[in-house]
C-alpha cells in the first residue's frame, strides 16, 4: 500500500507534465503566438528542473524522505493554483511563473522518488524496477491529452479562463496528496550520504556512465518534450491526420499511451535482457521513425511520430540506473546532476520551435532524430561499462567527511 502510493506520485506528475502540450496549442492561439515563443511553455516548466534539483536535494536532506515530499506536492498546489489570476488577467508572463513554480514541486519528487524506487531491492534489477514506476508515470501522460483536451481545446475559440477549473481542481488534489503523506509512516531508506558539493560533484562526474548519462538525460528529455510539444500542431497542419485540435489531442494520447505500454513491457524484458542493449534497440528505432516522419508526408508520417512514444518508454529511467550505478554513496549526487540535466527539455523544444518558424516543423524534427542516435551510442559505451565500472566512492572528496542520513537518495 505504501509502495503503490509513492508509485501514484509518478502518475500525478506526468499528468501534470503532459498537460503542457494541450497549453501549448491553446496559449499559442490565445495570444497568437509563433513556434518560438510558446515553446516557452516548456521553457519555464523545465528550467526548474536545473535552477531547482540541487535545493531540493538539500531539502530532502534536511527535511527528510517523508517532509520533503510534502514539501514537493505543497508547491505543485501553489503553481497550480497560480493558473487562476494568469488567467483573469490575462497574461502569458503570469503563465510561465505559475509554470516555473509547478516544476519546482515537481522537482523535489523527482530528485527523492526516482533513486528511492531503485534503492528498494536488488540492484540488479533497479532498470527493472524504476521502468515499472515510470510506467505509472506513463499512465498520467497518457491520460492527460484526453482530459486536458476534453477541458481545455473542446471549445473551440475559447479564452485563458479554460484552463483555470482544470488547475485549481488539480491544486485541490495535490493538497489533498500533501495531507495523505504528511500523514502516512513511509519505509524509510537510509545510509550515508555526501552532501552536495562542487567538489562532490567532480568526484561524482569521473564515472564515465555518470557523464555520459547527464548528457543522455538532457538529449532524451529534449527529444520527448519537443515532439509531443509539437505533435498537436504536426498532426493538424504537416501531416493532415485531423481536422480539429481537439481530435489531435486525442492522438497526444497515443503517443503517450505508447510509453506506458513500453515501460510495462520493458521492466520484463530488462529481467532478461540487460538494460544497455534494450536501451540501444529503442534508440535504434527512435531514430528511423523520427526520420521518416522527417522524409514522408501524410499518415505515415504520422503514425510514425506517433510510434515514438514507444520507444521513448524505457529511456529514461534506464538512462538513470546505468548513470547512477556503482557511485556507492556519491548517488545522490548522481541524481541530482541528472535530475538538473532534464533542462533539455527547456532548451531543446525552444531549439526546435526556432527552427520549425524558420523551415518549418518537418525540418525541425532532425534535431530529436539526432538526440536519440547519441542515445543509442550512449547505450553501446555502456554496455561495456556496465561489468566495469569502478565504485568510485573510495575517491571521496576532501573535506567532506559527514553524511546526512536522506532517505530518498541511493
Amino acid at each position: 500500500m505504501k509502495f503503490a502510493l509513492v508509485t501514484f506520485l509518478f502518475f500525478a506528475w506526468g499528468f501534470i507534465t503532459c498537460l503542457n502540450d494541450i497549453l501549448i496549442p491553446h496559449l499559442k492561439s490565445v495570444f497568437n503566438l509563433g513556434y518560438t515563443e510558446a515553446a516557452l511553455i516548456q521553457f519555464s516548466f523545465f528550467i526548474a528542473y536545473f535552477a531547482g534539483a540541487i535545493p531540493a536535494g538539500a531539502i530532502t536532506a534536511r527535511l527528510g524522505y517523508q517532509r520533503a515530499l510534502v514539501t514537493g506536492l505543497a508547491t505543485c498546489a501553489l503553481g497550480a493554483a497560480m493558473f487562476w489570476p494568469a488567467a483573469q488577467v490575462p497574461s502569458f508572463a503570469m503563465f510561465l511563473v505559475a509554470l516555473f513554480v509547478l516544476a519546482l514541486g515537481i522537482t523535489v519528487l523527482q530528485v527523492a522518488a526516482n533513486p528511492f524506487v531503485t534503492l528498494l531491492g536488488d540492484p540488479a534489477t533497479a532498470s527493472s524496477r524504476l521502468t515499472l514506476t515510470q510506467a505509472f508515470n506513463s499512465l498520467g501522460t497518457a491520460v492527460a491529452p484526453w482530459i486536458g483536451g476534453w477541458l481545455i481545446l473542446q471549445q473551440t475559440g475559447g479564452g485563458a479562463e479554460q484552463v483555470q477549473g482544470p488547475y485549481v481542481v488539480m491544486a485541490l488534489i495535490l493538497l489533498a496528496m500533501a495531507a495523505i503523506f504528511l500523514k502516512t509512516k513511509l519505509p524509510e531508506v537510509s545510509g550515508k550520504i555526501e552532501p552536495f558539493s562542487l567538489a562532490a560533484a567532480r568526484t561524482a562526474l569521473k564515472s564515465t556512465p555518470l557523464r555520459l548519462a547527464v548528457i543522455g538525460i538532457f538529449v532524451y528529455v529534449g527529444a520527448e518534450v519537443s515532439i509531443g510539444s509539437f505533435l498537436i500542431n504536426y498532426l493538424t497542419n504537416v501531416a493532415h491526420m485531423v481536422a480539429s485540435e481537439h481530435e489531435a489531442a486525442k492522438y497526444v494520447s497515443v503517443y503517450w499511451t505508447g510509453a506506458m505500454i513500453g515501460r510495462f513491457g520493458g521492466s520484463a524484458l530488462m529481467q532478461k535482457i540487460s538494460g544497455a542493449k534494450t536501451l540501444c534497440a529503442a534508440a535504434l528505432a527512435a531514430t528511423v521513425l523520427v526520420a521518416t516522419a522527417t522524409l514522408t508526408s501524410g499518415q505515415t508520417a504520422g503514425l510514425a511520430l506517433l510510434a515514438v512514444g514507444l520507444c521513448n518508454s524505457i529511456m529514461f529511467p534506464t538512462i538513470f540506473a546505468l548513470g547512477v550505478s556503482g557511485l556507492g554513496t556519491l548517488t545522490s549526487i548522481g541524481s541530482s546532476l541528472l535530475v538538473m540535466a532534464i533542462v533539455g527539455g527547456a532548451i531543446l523544444p525552444v531549439l526546435v520551435g526556432f527552427i520549425a518558424d524558420a523551415s518549418g516543423l518537418k525540418a525541425a524534427l532532425a534535431l530529436p532524430a539526432l538526440c536519440y542516435v547519441y542515445i543509442a551510442w550512449f547505450a553501446m559505451k555502456c554496455g561495456g561499462l556496465e561489468s566495469t565500472n569502478p565504485n568510485i566512492t573510495s575517491a571521496q572528496p576532501k573535506g567532506h567527511g559527514s553524511h546526512a542520513k536522506v532517505f530518498a537518495h541511493h
